[in-house]
């Protein structure tokens, strides 16, 4: 992957770090072990944000990245979410007058003298793309930042924001059980030349292994709507037929969902966030899988769009720092 404005060639596969956000001294050390079995395996793209862990998958990055030369690897970054002591989201600060301030705290954090990319979580509807995205790029001249992101907008906010300074990466969530960015977002990224790194390849974990009934029972409810009570069991049904496919061809479910994101274009970044060295191995080896034009139509139709029961993602949206849901 040819990153735009960097001569940093990207892995195809990036590693996701928000699993690196607990405190345990043994989650920890896992996180630093998975960063490192991910150098080693050719990844060198580390997506992260301040608010994993309230920082604390900033701190478990800079430990890891120690020995390691600064044009090595590439770190992307967002900010703005707001948190509660619990961890749960509250609220977004895209305030261009706070952005520097994040960032001086992310800078110190991770121990770097810049961000490869820095991008808002998400866009405040109550101040104008135009404006957070123009702060970012008074720290892109600064030095402090050497590219723009944006993750989970619509294709007419993306337009505006890649006006305002050049968008080198849009992060989407994207995956078998959600591929709404087909419609309008991905041909306006590649329309733009923006690249798209895409978070939740295995659903939430529909698409990372064996279902039993107790595992359902065990994971109904929650705020993912695929999980709803009604929803949970029929998604499940359509996992087990990718399972079906996936046995078949001898790969595990988890790689033929990283197959088929990887299948859908070479401007399609896959983050894999984990800190099991057992799943960084089966997503690296999905590079290896090709998948032709049968293969893709076989795996889609296992999983008719109209049969997927609820969002993967809740319907947020932020309107001056607060929440509107859908």
């Amino acid at each position: 992957m040819n990153n735009q404005q960097n001569r940093l060639e990207l892995s195809r596969i990036g590693l996701g770090c928000g699993h690196m956000s607990n405190v345990n001294v043994a989650v920890k050390d896992a996180g630093i072990a998975a960063i490192h079995a991910a150098f080693e395996s050719g990844i060198n793209h580390l997506n992260t944000a301040d608010f994993y862990g309230a920082g604390r998958s900033e701190m478990t990055i800079a430990e890891a990245l120690k020995g390691y030369k600064r044009d090595e690897y590439y770190i992307s970054l967002k900010f703005g979410a707001l948190n509660t002591l619990d961890g749960s989201l509250y609220g977004l600060d895209v305030s261009p007058h706070h952005v520097k301030n994040y960032l001086a705290h992310s800078l110190k954090r991770l121990n770097l003298d810049y961000i490869d990319l820095y991008q808002p979580a998400r866009i405040d509807l109550g101040i104008p793309v135009e404006e957070t995205i123009g702060a970012i790029s008074e720290l892109v001249q600064a030095g402090y930042v050497k590219q723009i992101g944006i993750s989970q907008v619509d294709a007419e906010t993306l337009r505006r924001a890649h006006a305002t300074h050049p968008i080198s990466l849009a992060e989407f969530e994207y995956s078998l059980f959600n591929r709404s960015i087909e419609k309008e977002i991905l041909p306006t990224a590649r329309e733009l030349g923006i690249d798209v790194v895409a978070f939740g390849a295995v659903a939430h974990g529909l698409l990372a292994g064996s279902w039993t009934e107790d595992r359902i029972q065990a994971n109904k409810g929650g705020y993912i709507p695929l999980f709803f009570e009604g929803n949970i069991e029929k998604n499940v049904s359509l996992a087990k037929k990718l399972g079906a496919i996936a046995a078949r061809k001898q790969m595990t479910l988890s790689q033929l969902a990283f197959a088929w994101l990887l299948s859908k274009g070479e401007d399609i970044i896959p983050l894999i966030g984990t800190v099991s060295p057992t799943h960084l191995q089966e997503a690296v080896r999905s590079l290896d899988i090709h998948l032709n034009e049968d293969d893709v139509r076989e795996i889609e139709e296992a999983i008719p769009e109209h049969e997927i029961a609820g969002a993967s993602f809740p319907n947020m949206q932020f309107r001056n720092g607060k929440t509107v849901r859908g």
